[in-house]
């Protein structure tokens, strides 16, 4: 029926066919891309859609929440409040006890020493210096108390004068800052016998007897007592290690089953027992160990404070050779770790509710009136310390610098920070500070931090 004659033949080969699959495919691909762009779009309009229609709904359901829990805590009686806040408490407790029980008896630190100390076979023969004079211009310091027979007239600008510490007057602060001379006269607590910070006669007979003593102090129930480490036989035989604490003290030690021993130590410490402390505020009464420390031990040519908080865990004599008589210095703090102008810091206290912010405007006030600069050196020294470890030697003149630093402390905050910068540089006779650094400090001490706040004095 067909001729073959007039078919024609179209050849289709392999390589053909997957040309044009691939140009189909190719198509299809851009396509896709092409609709890519519109699809995006078409979803945003979607979402932009939804939340136009559903926003009010979307601001209800916070705003319920909010309000749900409000009522829920409202609606709880004190009783739970109070147990959710003593819960809360004794986890933080127990975290600062699991924080700082690893550095308890922790001897060697675990970076690179800056205390350097004599090897422990020359510590074992070193002898105490004692000097022949007195270093710098002062050479005797006379304390101010009821026995001149002039009392000072009650200062309406002091709020915590009392026997304890006489009523210095504003005249009378001058005057202990601006008469320097070989005598000069300070208020420097125990103004009264009536004043208070009384310890027993054979606990006196005991700290009369110290030449270089290493103390810290314990008032309302406030930290445990840690024994210190890393001293040297003759550290034990030559330093006096004492502990204050007053009765609250005593009581919540012994029902931890810190009980002191018929000898009155615990430990390498010696225990005084300190009765009819001068101030409701413990902080201040700790000031008292802290900064008198020529008042309390007459006899003694050094000295280490240690707060409360810290273990103390170098030998002593070793830290008197390194910090003070190599530099031949009087008197060593630590510089502060944070900042470093007195303006700066109190900044921080009212920040950190150290202080109410109208007590410390009072006393930065009266800085700003006597000419205290922003300065963050005087003398060429740091102008802001961190006082927990005080390292020095008794002189007259060093004994003036405390008196007028508790003097400060009493008469404004009890933060003493604020107000060392100010005697550093109103005392200028004072020269030979060493301000050691912190890492100096954290190789003197173990930081255990505070374990519980101690319970104020009721009069």
């Amino acid at each position: 029926m067909f001729n073959n004659s007039s078919s024609i033949a179209i050849n289709v080969s392999d390589e053909d066919s997957d040309d044009i699959s691939g140009k189909l495919k190719l198509r299809l691909r851009k396509k896709r891309k092409k609709s890519g762009p519109r699809g995006k779009s078409e979803s945003a309009r979607r979402i932009f859609r939804l939340l136009r229609r559903w926003w009010p709904v979307l601001l209800f359901l916070p705003a319920a929440g909010l309000l749900f829990f409000e009522a829920s805590r409202i609606g709880r009686k004190p009783s739970q409040l109070i147990n959710s806040e003593v819960v809360t408490q004794k986890t933080r407790e127990l975290a600062g006890e699991k924080k700082s029980s690893g550095n308890l008896n922790r001897l060697d630190p675990t970076r690179k020493c800056c205390l350097k100390l004599l090897p422990p076979e020359e510590l074992q023969h070193l002898d105490i210096p004692i000097r022949k004079e007195p270093v710098g211009p002062i050479k005797e310091l006379v304390y101010v108390s009821e026995t001149d027979g002039v009392q000072s007239r009650p200062q309406m600008d002091i709020t915590r004068s009392n026997l304890f510490t006489g009523n210095q007057s504003l005249e009378q602060r001058e005057q202990s800052f601006n008469s320097v001379n070989e005598i000069s006269r300070a208020h420097c607590g125990f103004y009264s016998k009536d004043g208070g910070f009384i310890v027993s006669d054979d606990d006196k007979s005991f700290m009369q007897t110290c030449k270089v003593v290493v103390s810290t102090c314990t008032f309302g129930g406030g930290d445990d007592l840690y024994q210190p480490i890393g001293m040297s036989e003759t550290s034990l035989q030559k330093v006096c290690y004492v502990a204050f604490w007053d009765e609250i003290t005593l009581a919540a030690q012994a029902a931890a089953g810190h009980k002191v021993g018929e000898d009155q130590y615990i430990g390498v410490w010696r225990i005084v027992l300190v009765t009819n402390l001068p101030f409701n505020d413990q902080r201040l009464n700790g000031k008292i160990p802290k900064m008198l420390a020529h008042r309390l031990f007459p006899h003694a040519s050094y000295s280490i404070w240690v707060d409360s908080k810290s273990q103390f865990r170098r030998d002593p004599l070793g830290v008197l050779e390194a910090l003070l008589w190599q530099s031949d210095s009087v008197l060593a703090i630590s510089e502060h770790g944070a900042r470093s102008s007195v303006y700066d810091e109190a900044n921080a206290v009212v920040k950190k509710h150290k202080a109410s912010p109208e007590e410390v405007e009072i006393q930065l006030s009266q800085y700003r009136q006597d000419g205290l600069p922003e300065d963050k050196r005087f003398n060429g020294k740091k102008a802001l310390s961190e006082a927990s470890v005080i390292v020095r030697e008794h002189t007259p003149t060093t004994n003036l610098f405390m008196c007028l630093w508790f003097n400060e402390v009493v008469r404004f905050t009890s933060r003493d920070q604020l107000s060392f910068p100010y005697v550093l540089w109103r005392l200028k006779v004072l020269k030979n500070i060493n301000m050691f650094p912190v890492c100096t400090r954290k190789d003197l001490v173990n930081s255990m931090g505070h374990i519980r706040k101690a319970k104020p004095l009721v009069i």
